[in-house]
């Protein structure tokens, strides 16, 4: 994938829109100095200088799945049985159209075909993975979901859309989720499963949560229950199942579409105690795990 060299802009709150936000002080130390913020009216906490989503996409494909990311480590296989199982249990995947955004190198939508018979799609702006699905004889799109948007490519064609450890690793989550909307048919689901850490018990260290290496807009979103539901109620999206994410690391959301005339109603985190929540992070973990 042939990308243009990107500059990098400043965003307001991707979940509310307002542009009033904090700097995440304590985090600066763990990014190598690049600033963290949290929205002051609902809380979420994002990287707000970021730069296309074609180039943060590259990073992706190029440096961090060509060096050491895989999907076939036994703890990304187990997340994703137990993601497939949830949406087996409450949709169905037998016979169902289903989409991948990130698909990586297949895996999972290997499986959602093999074991529980979904007719599967992947897109994925990486050539080599691209290579790889087709291998396994699973169709996909190598490039961005938002480019095959604009292709218009495959509109409307699917029961269910799945973003796993994606939307945080984009330019914008809302042109990410307003593309799956279009890529939905009118009753259609989107699966959102990312780590849950914000607002929960401490699972890990801080520094193995948010470290320095890539550039932060690699991972430019953190999202806790209520702002990942505050995501999908801005984007026409009716919440239809939460896993119980207060004792597990990942949280995971099914959202139904709906007329995008509806008001969907959500609650955001109050900033302050998103702020002395890292604090409390840092001072709690980083003393005995370092």
């Amino acid at each position: 994938m042939t990308v243009p060299v990107s500059k990098s802009h400043d965003h307001p709150c991707d979940v509310c829109g307002s542009d009033d936000a904090e700097e995440v002080e304590i985090l600066r130390q763990y990014t190598g100095g690049e600033p963290i913020h949290t929205c002051r009216q609902c809380g979420f906490v994002y990287v707000r200088r970021r730069r296309s989503a074609a180039a943060i996409a590259a990073v992706w494909s190029d440096e961090l799945f060509g060096s050491h990311y895989t999907a076939r480590k036994p703890y990304a296989v187990a997340r994703q049985v137990f993601l497939a199982e949830i949406l087996d249990s409450e949709l169905g995947l037998q016979d169902a159209q289903l989409c991948d955004i990130g698909a990586g190198e297949g895996e999972f939508l290997t499986l959602a075909r093999d074991r529980y018979g979904a007719t599967v799609f992947g897109v994925e702006p990486s050539a080599t993975n691209c290579g790889l699905m087709r291998d396994a004889g699973i169709s996909c799109f190598n490039g961005t979901a938002e480019q095959m948007a604009a292709s218009g490519e495959r509109t409307g064609q699917f029961d269910i859309v799945t973003m796993m450890w994606t939307l945080e690793n984009c330019e914008s989550p809302q042109a990410l989720m307003m593309t799956a909307r279009e890529l939905l048919k009118p009753e259609g689901h989107v699966l959102l499963a990312t780590g849950s850490r914000i607002l929960v018990p401490f699972k890990k260290p801080l520094h193995l949560y948010i470290s320095p290496g890539p550039p932060a807009d690699t991972h430019a979103f953190r999202f806790s229950a209520n702002t990942q539901r505050g995501l999908l109620a801005g984007c026409g999206y009716e919440v239809t199942f939460t896993n119980r994410y207060v004792d597990h690391d990942v949280l995971c959301m099914i959202g139904k579409r709906r007329s995008r005339s509806e008001a969907i109603p959500w609650e955001g985190d109050n900033y302050r105690a998103v702020i002395d929540f890292f604090e409390r992070w840092h001072s709690e973990t980083e003393t005995y795990y370092r």
